[in-house]
């Protein structure tokens, strides 16, 4: 069974292979074809020559010449043309500057308020540690001065005949 479907997928094989190569080649073989049976037929005498009488075609210089190259009021309108597109493109440049500029200034302004509101921030918070290391340092000295009366008290208290706990 199993040869068989081997020789069966060799044949599937062959089969698409040969179609791929005539759907590859085949267009440009047809065309060849048909091109010499065209040329065979064109060949044969039934077909007299042509005699045509036409006048030679007109060149580009005598349907156009240079185009304005000798007009002088032409060059000038060009010119014009080109000194105005030029004025309009600076004026457009120094626009968008302005504009730039303008965006910057306002950028520079905010930057600025909120550097000044952070600083202002920070100086709270500069101020709110001073208080609390004061407050700090009050309470360090108030619990030594309290230890030290707390001691005092409890010697005499033992002297006194106090035995504690």
């Amino acid at each position: 069974m199993t040869r068989r479907s081997g020789a069966c997928l060799r044949c599937c094989l062959v089969v698409f292979a040969v179609v791929s190569a005539l759907c590859v080649s085949g267009p440009a073989l047809y065309w060849k074809f048909n091109k010499t049976m065209k040329l065979g037929a064109a060949a044969s005498p039934s077909c007299s020559p042509c005699i045509c009488d036409c006048p030679p075609p007109l060149s580009l210089l005598k349907i156009a010449p240079d185009c304005g190259g000798e007009d002088l009021e032409a060059k000038e309108e060009m010119g014009k043309k080109f000194v105005d597109l030029l004025t309009d493109e600076l004026k457009l440049q120094e626009v968008v500057g302005e504009e730039h500029a303008h965006h910057m200034n306002i950028t520079l302004v905010e930057a600025r308020r909120v550097a000044s509101q952070y600083q202002k921030e920070a100086e709270k918070c500069n101020v709110a540690t001073e208080t609390c290391e004061q407050a700090r340092e009050r309470s360090e000295a108030s619990l030594i001065k309290e230890k030290k009366i707390t001691s005092l008290w409890e010697r005499r208290a033992r002297q006194l005949g106090w035995e504690g706990e």
